[in-house]
């Protein structure tokens, strides 16, 4: 399986090596499960609010070419903090074959997930 990476932290608040972290967790997660890691996607001080973030849109493009099979990142909220934009977004990725997971949470795919994500 090939996968991604997808990090971002959303204000001065926080540091780079939020980042870093974010990336060694997710790294971990796919070397754990066998995943093949292509490439990193990371955004510096942008709130998940919106989906106006540069490398998210990126990462949504290669996504449409189907490029990898899996979008990893630290915790779901790192995706996006709207509900609308992440129902979108994870449902165009899956229609590409593209499924979305969290390096910490354990979200099943059933109707608990839904809630328990939402």
């Amino acid at each position: 399986m090939k996968a991604v990476i997808y990090a971002r932290y959303s204000s001065d608040n926080q540091r780079e090596a939020s980042i870093e972290g974010q990336i060694r967790e997710c790294t971990a997660f796919a070397e754990k499960n066998g995943i093949t890691v292509l490439r990193h996607y990371i955004d510096r001080a942008i709130s998940a609010k919106t989906d106006n973030r540069p490398e998210f849109q990126n990462m949504i493009k290669d996504g449409n070419k189907k490029l990898f099979d899996m979008i990893i990142v630290w915790k779901l909220d790192r995706f996006a903090r709207n509900r609308y934009d992440s129902a979108r977004y994870k449902a165009q990725l899956k229609r590409n074959g593209i499924k979305v997971v969290s390096a910490t949470e354990v979200i099943s795919d059933g109707a608990e997930g839904i809630i328990l994500e939402s």
